[in-house]
């Protein structure tokens, strides 16, 4: 689904673009380019959900894309809370949904 890649952020400006590398979201591989935000790689193949919010359920995905909300966190190789819009992509990174964070106590 390259058509939605993000081609220009307009405060983080235009991606650039590593190699093409592996990576797992929720053990399903995909791809996506080095270091870009997993938010931008998973967004490409067409990923809106991140987490779910702990006491309705209800999905959260991008919203403010640089950094200042929580909307986007998810766990990055054993760590949660992490902010996929603004943490670089890496090959062989382990990504899965999260489920609450701590904003809401559900740790």
């Amino acid at each position: 689904m390259e058509s939605e890649r993000i081609i220009e952020h307009p405060i983080l400006g235009v991606p650039q673009k590593g190699v093409l590398v592996t990576f797992t979201l929720d053990g399903k591989e995909m791809q996506g380019y080095e270091g870009e935000p997993i938010a931008a790689a998973l967004k490409a193949a067409g990923i809106l959900k991140h987490r779910e919010t702990s006491k309705l359920h209800k999905s959260r995905g991008i919203f403010c894309s640089i950094g200042r909300c929580t909307d986007c966190v998810m766990v990055v190789d054993s760590v949660p809370n992490t902010r996929t819009c603004i943490t670089p992509l890496k090959e062989g990174m382990k990504v899965q949904t999260q489920y609450g964070c701590s904003a809401e106590k559900s740790w």
